[in-house]
């Protein structure tokens, strides 16, 4: 846990305990296979498969309030990457369903 102090205009406006904090871009994983990700893919992202999603998160990103976002094919395989992750500790993880819902929330069609 941090305190935090708010000042507005030189003056102590507010005191409050909160978690640590990411303040880091969010990451966006393909969990499909390396061969999916070479017919289509979204430049930038990182692709780790759903089953080695534990070992190669938690060496990338240690701080398990790393905000993550997963998508595959259906959405399947990142139910199974984020249900591994939450059990290892990680907060923010979310299914974004296929990789076209992935490109859609991201205005990237």
């Amino acid at each position: 846990m941090k305190k935090i102090r708010v000042f507005c205009g030189g003056l102590l406006v507010a005191l409050s305990t909160i978690s640590t904090l990411s303040f880091a871009d969010p990451v966006w994983i393909d969990v499909r296979t390396l061969s999916e990700n070479l017919r289509n893919n979204i430049p930038g992202d990182i692709r780790i498969s759903h089953s080695n999603i534990v070992r190669e998160v938690t060496k990338l990103y240690p701080d398990k309030s790393t905000e993550i976002h997963l998508y595959d094919k259906t959405g399947g395989r990142s139910d199974i990457a984020l249900s591994a992750l939450e059990r290892e500790g990680y907060e923010f993880v979310t299914n974004e369903g296929s990789i076209e819902e992935a490109k859609q929330k991201r205005g990237l069609n």
